[in-house]
């Protein structure tokens, strides 16, 4: 035993985020060629990031536990290791997964803060999760405290046998994993890291060869094995989490889950976007641990795919809310994008290993635009209101919740943001990467000299970076600072998206003082080679220039559009700046953009500025410009002062603008309805689609509702004469849940206070792809009503609602 805790101590340098926390050499003898630099072993001062970590610890984590206490997931726990009486009773079985996650971040976070109150809970819920389990080691509240009279839909009669569907056991034993390994390593206690590999001894002897034969219906038990076997440096772990990524490709209509393919014949990201995200970082994971090529050749290319034709410029990624989903090559909607945040933060991971396996910085590039636009949009500022799916586009319907149902983006955001430190530096050989810019510190480990390194700066709004290096003794190594691809004109490392002009400035560097010209390598670093003394000051300037993009042009959503970004940050139009309208600017390409630093906005932010345009129509039915003022602000920030419009791509001419329609009795009436929530606004907001399934335009929801009967209203100004209505329906069938519904009707409202039928003059025609029209004897009332059925198993959505 006590060599068994001798060699896990042995790996106290792989601590990041993938890998934990770490000392000084791993146990495992085949790893990613280039090592990651320990979260907990660089110190942030950084003023955009160490604010954001503290206020994770102090708000995050503590609402996100509050909601895990209330919601039940707690007790679930309790329940499953008779502490308390009752059942499971929240409503999905991967809840266990919150309370995991949670703690991983508690982990993190201690480690940057150190927090004796968060540590001591940490302690209570990890007593809770082993009581919860049951001797043999397996562990999931779902089963083991279900009523065994009313088991849960998605649980199976035998243990594991409904993974591929919807049991998540598989996926809960991959957070376990990831939680108990970061707590070990964070705090030298094993109490939970046992019941981990109590958990995983018992997945090795349930799974492989002549055994189960069930691949993970959600990935990331793959990511967890590799954790534990880095950790235990029990081979079998490794094995496992191979044989688990080898069981793909049983089903050829499995792309929702990846499994229509072997994962070494995949070439394209199909299906949800985090399963996807979290099996290419496993995939990663175990090709680095085995030296499997074909995993890597397979992620590689998937990764060509998404970069160059499935990419949001937020780095968001999975276009579609249908199953939360990767679209088809090149359909990046904004208004209907779906980027989960979830899905941003797997594509974090997933860039970082292939960073680590290949040492190009187009990975990074990746993952910082996704870092400082597509994840930290899922927090608001004040910490405590969350986005699930982030738009990129918005009429006021998209609003920041406390908390959801399905948790997984809260929790995650807790895990994710303390573990930002360890995605700055990495090193191989006698080489040091420099690859975020922060303010921060670290001593890396540099055959067998330390190396101390000090970054100044204050990024993403300035540019200018300085770097100490501060060697025991004086040594020759080289030093790769990455370049970013915006500083030297290229937003993405793919034709998916230009600069509409290349910038003005180049990037400077400067030696101890001194102007130094230099090269960047292949790989996008400038690389630096010296005999290196204590007290050296590197000093490199990035070119902050307001930049335009625009999309490659078979992205028929951002045509005639310009999305806007300097150094990292990409900008919107917010209703709070822009006297509420937004969809209806123009930015022509001629005007000029200038930018400042407002110390007391949104908790300091860089602005933008332009003279632009608004469109409109005039009294007589025509479109006009007139002159505006536009000001954006970095896209994280939006939402964070109410609903209202929002626009990341901005129209570059008045055809391309959203122009709110000349009023009418619809769009002045006040809407209500049998069910209200944030989309009723869409009814009469003069948006008209396409088709019934157009994701470019808002609609009203009120999904999942089945079986009823609901009504929207309009309350007029005055009493009006009118003698018609049309309704056009939302239909995402055949995969999603609103249909056209069984049966609809107009009513209005009569003099003596009932609704009353209007007497038809043509039928109710239930129609796909257009309004449906009604015509009907003149009425004049104050108030008229669509009443409407819906079917059984379907649910139903409206565009719009129109009566003349």
């Amino acid at each position: 035993m006590k060599k068994y805790i001798l060699a896990v101590f042995l790996i106290f340098i792989w601590a990041t985020t993938v890998f934990g926390s770490g000392l000084k050499k791993s146990i495992v003898k085949n790893d990613y060629p280039i090592q990651p630099v320990s979260f907990n072993a660089v110190k942030v001062t950084d003023s955009f990031w160490y604010p954001r970590m503290k206020l994770n610890q102090d708000v995050t984590i503590p609402i996100a536990l509050e909601q895990c206490y209330i919601t039940g997931r707690v007790d679930n726990f309790k329940k499953a290791g008779h502490l308390m009486p009752g059942y499971f009773n929240t409503q999905f079985p991967f809840d266990d997964t919150d309370i995991y996650k949670i703690i991983e971040g508690a982990s993190y976070s201690i480690q940057i803060n150190p927090n004796k109150e968060l540590e001591a809970k940490m302690d209570t819920l990890i007593y809770y999760i082993g009581k919860a389990q049951e001797p043999d080691g397996y562990l999931y509240t779902a089963r083991t405290a279900a009523n065994p009279d009313k088991m849960h839909a998605w649980v199976g009669k035998k243990r594991w046998e409904k993974d591929p569907e919807l049991s998540h056991e598989l996926y809960n034993c991959g957070h376990l994993y990831e939680s108990a390994v970061a707590h070990y390593l964070a705090t030298g206690k094993r109490t939970f890291l046992d019941i981990a590999i109590k958990n995983a001894d018992l997945l090795v002897r349930d799974f492989g060869p002549g055994k189960l034969a069930y691949e993970p219906g959600h990935q990331i038990v793959e990511m967890g094995l590799a954790k534990m076997y880095r950790v235990t440096g029990k081979t079998e772990y490794l094995n496992l989490a191979k044989y688990f990524l080898d069981l793909r490709g049983k089903d050829k209509n499995g792309q929702y889950s990846q499994n229509h393919k072997p994962v070494i014949e995949q070439e394209e990201a199909v299906g949800h976007a985090v399963r996807a995200g979290y099996m290419y970082s496993g995939m990663a994971d175990v090709a680095a641990l085995t030296g499997n090529d074909d995993y890597i050749r397979a992620i590689d290319k998937i990764w060509e795919n998404v970069v160059g034709k499935k990419l949001y410029i937020t780095g968001g990624i999975g276009s579609t809310g249908h199953g939360e989903a990767f679209g088809p090559n090149y359909e990046l909607p904004n208004m209907s994008a779906y980027c989960e945040t979830c899905a941003a933060i797997a594509n974090v991971y997933w860039n970082y290993r292939l960073f680590l396996l290949h040492g190009d910085s187009k990975y990074y590039d990746v993952l910082e635009r996704t870092l400082y636009n597509g994840v930290i949009s899922g927090v608001s500022l004040s910490g405590d209101h969350f986005f699930y799916p982030n738009p990129l586009e918005s009429v006021g319907q998209h609003l920041r919740s406390k908390w959801f149902g399905c948790a997984c983006c809260p929790s995650n955001i807790c895990r994710f943001i303390p573990s930002v430190p360890g995605y700055i530096y990495a090193h191989k050989d006698d080489k040091i990467y420099i690859n975020l810019f922060m303010e921060s510190e670290t001593q890396i480990l540099l055959n067998k000299n330390k190396v101390g390194i000090k970054q100044k700066t204050e990024y993403p709004w300035k540019g200018d970076v300085s770097i100490e290096l501060n060697p025991s003794k004086k040594q020759k190594f080289t030093l790769l600072i990455r370049v970013p691809s915006w500083a030297v004109n290229r937003p993405v490392p793919s034709n998916l998206y230009n600069y509409t002009s290349m910038g003005n400035t180049a990037v400077k560097l400067k030696v101890n003082g001194k102007e130094t010209t230099f090269t960047i390598n292949s790989n996008g670093y400038i690389e630096l080679t010296d005999k290196w003394i204590k007290g050296t000051k590197i000093e490199i300037l990035f070119p902050m220039e307001v930049k335009r993009v625009f999309a490659n042009e078979n992205v028929k959503e951002d045509k005639d559009k310009v999305s806007l970004e300097r150094g990292p940050i990409v900008y919107c139009l917010e209703w709070a700046d822009n006297q509420d309208k937004v969809l209806s600017s123009v930015l022509n390409d001629d005007v000029a953009i200038t930018f400042k630093f407002e110390s007391l906005k949104l908790n300091g932010i860089v602005t933008l500025e332009a003279n632009g345009k608004s469109a409109e129509y005039n009294e007589n039915g025509e479109v006009v410009e007139k002159n505006k003022v536009l000001t954006a602000i970095p896209y994280y920030a939006w939402a964070n002062r109410g609903v209202g419009e929002m626009a990341v791509w901005i129209p570059r001419v008045t055809t391309s603008a959203r122009i709110p329609t000349v009023p009418t009795i619809s769009n002045k009436a006040k809407v209500s309805s049998s069910i209200i929530n944030k989309t009723l606004k869409c009814v009469n907001d003069g948006y008209e689609p396409e088709n019934s399934n157009d994701g470019k335009c808002p609609f009203y929801s009120i999904w999942p509702k089945k079986n009823t009967l609901e009504w929207i209203a309009y309350e007029f100004e005055k009493p009006e004469t009118v003698s018609a209505a049309k309704v056009y329906w939302y239909d995402d069938g055949p995969w999603g849940g609103c249909r056209i519904p069984n049966a609809w009707k107009v009513q209005y409202f009569d003099n003596n206070g009932n609704w009353q039928d209007v007497k038809t003059k043509t039928e109710y025609k239930p129609q796909k792809d257009a309004y449906n029209e009604v015509k009907f004897e003149i009425v004049t009332t104050k108030s008229i009503r669509l009443q409407y059925q819906l079917s059984e198993k379907n649910s139903v959505g409206i565009y719009e609602f129109v009566v003349f």
